[in-house]
């Protein structure tokens, strides 16, 4: 009877991936799992002690710092499966998972069905053949190396990637080598992944090859499956069910789409919300029920197209089936950085982007060419950013696969601060108070339209005692909202108060608040 050796990838919510572990090893299973060496220390102190007496849960022998499109996923995965072969020698099928994913079948029926299916299930598509990459680059993951990870360090990443393209810095793909591409969920068998192993350490050629590709979790075990397993023993698709928005973020599954999962031909389904507490309770509970019987009808996909393209041509009379209520989500922070002087606030995110692991955005609802990713077209004007304000965070949220952010807004958007602030996740204000020179409100005057270089010097006078009130009138504003976790720094304050408040903020040590504190000519015009 088949047995399975879970391999779960996880950087968050502790309490989450205990009460998963125990509820996948209670029906005989076993797991492996990988924390990642960014996460809360804390976290993975707790998540140890609770399983310590679990003899069916093992960990990666090694942690390392996981960035999402880096090698780093790959290697954290080979280190959880290296784990489970030698702690777990009757262990049959190695299943991929993450901390969102949930079953969908119970224990038997999985069970069943891969013991009726001796093949291995993973998406392997040919990389150059086939459509799977929509957008963006392609045969430029390969051919050239990427050192920087493109979400944290674009500016490395696309400055790296040009030069080498100048040079003409190509590279060739191991000539034996048929690069593969599909989704990281798999489940293979015993043998193809020992296999797989076995490979790893023969071909240190092939190795290096994929460590400096990009987004090496689509196409390293894609490919190393094809290499090494027959056709006829995989199936060219996973066992987990996910679908995708119209802009390519993942449908979050929330409590009423219990009926509509179990109906669909996959073991598990990615992503649950972490809101969905009664439909991981019914999915636990389901997962331990031998007797439970599943009627296939598999219309997820198609019904979710289906509502999605009717909601767009104006014919959609109800809710849409995976929608809720619209939120950020209860368990993420959105830090919000207030400034008039928006390059104070750029400084201060440049020094929080080497300080804390925490992605930053600058001016987003206030500048058009503010450095944003390709959400599908809802990021492309100032208008679309701000109608569809949470829609965005949720899909930024998403993108960095974070449960923080920080972005930057103008003391005048106080509509969006409302907003935020009415939201069940967590928002803190950290606005920052500046001294305003009449030179510097000249050039802002100049700057918004209010005057020009031919205005006369007696008008201009006339006019920044009305822009130096307006200013004070919108921190004033902000003020008397009485927002909960509203934080003001003023320029004139010393290096310990500033620290103390970004200590705050961000959640950080007194060290690390001190060294944002003290980032060199915060305040200089």
């Amino acid at each position: 009877m088949a047995k399975i050796a879970f391999i779960l990838l996880c950087h968050k919510d502790p309490d989450a991936i205990i009460g998963q572990a125990n509820m996948l090893t209670a029906a005989g299973d076993c797991m492996a799992i990988h924390f990642d060496a960014r996460a809360r220390p804390e976290h993975y102190r707790k998540i140890r002690e609770a399983l310590a007496d679990n003899p069916n849960v093992t960990f990666a022998r090694k942690r390392i710092k996981c960035g999402w499109g880096e090698w780093s996923l790959v290697q954290a995965t080979l280190y959880a499966v290296e784990a489970a072969v030698e702690e777990f020698p009757h262990a049959t099928h190695f299943y991929m998972l993450s901390g969102d994913c949930a079953a969908i079948k119970s224990a038997a029926y999985a069970h069943e069905f891969l013991d009726a299916n001796d093949v291995d299930f993973i998406e392997s598509f040919d990389y150059f053949e086939s459509d799977w990459i929509k957008t963006g680059m392609k045969e430029e993951r390969l051919i050239y190396r990427h050192f920087f990870n493109e979400r944290t360090q674009s500016k490395r990443f696309y400055a790296s990637f040009e030069l080498q393209k100048r040079l003409g810095l190509t590279r060739e793909i191991p000539a034996d080598i048929q690069v593969q591409i599909g989704s990281q969920w798999w489940c293979l068998r015993r043998r193809t992944i020992e296999w797989i192993l076995d490979f790893t350490r023969k071909r240190r050629d092939v190795m290096r090859f994929f460590r400096t590709t990009w987004i090496p979790d689509e196409t390293f075990f894609q490919t190393l499956v094809r290499h090494v397993v027959p056709d006829e023993e995989i199936r060219t698709r996973t066992l987990t069910f996910l679908m995708f928005t119209d802009y390519g973020m993942p449908v979050t599954f929330y409590n009423d789409h219990y009926d509509l999962l179990l109906s669909q031909d996959f073991l598990f389904a990615r992503k649950i919300s972490p809101e969905a507490t009664e439909l991981k309770t019914r999915l636990g509970a389901l997962y331990a029920d031998d007797k439970a019987e599943f009627k296939i009808s598999n219309e997820g996909r198609s019904l979710f197209s289906f509502l999605t393209g009717r909601g767009r041509i104006g014919r959609r009379f109800a809710s849409r089936f995976w929608e809720t209520e619209s939120t950020l989500g209860r368990d993420r922070e959105l830090m919000i950085v207030v400034c008039k002087k928006w390059h104070v606030a750029k400084r201060l995110l440049d020094k929080l982007r080497h300080v804390v692991n925490v992605p930053a955005i600058e001016y987003l609802f206030n500048e058009e060419d503010t450095a944003l990713p390709d959400l599908g077209g809802i990021q492309a004007t100032l208008g679309k950013r701000t109608r569809h304000r949470r829609a965005l965070m949720r899909m930024l949220f998403d993108y960095y696969d974070t449960d923080r952010l920080i972005v930057c807004i103008d003391p005048a958007s106080l509509d969006l601060l409302h907003d935020f602030n009415g939201d069940r996740s967590t928002t803190k204000i950290l606005e920052i108070q500046c001294q305003f020179s009449d030179d510097y409100l000249a050039g802002h005057a100049m700057r918004v339209g209010l005057a020009g270089e031919q205005t006369p010097p007696e008008t201009l006078e006339r006019l920044l005692p009305t822009i130096r009130g307006d200013i004070n009138f919108e921190s004033d504003r902000i003020r008397d909202a009485e927002f909960e976790n509203h934080m003001i720094l003023r320029e004139g304050d010393d290096v310990e108060q500033h620290a103390g408040l970004i200590a705050r903020f961000l959640d950080v040590g007194p060290e690390k608040a001190l060294e944002v504190a003290q980032t060199d000519h915060l305040f200089a015009d």
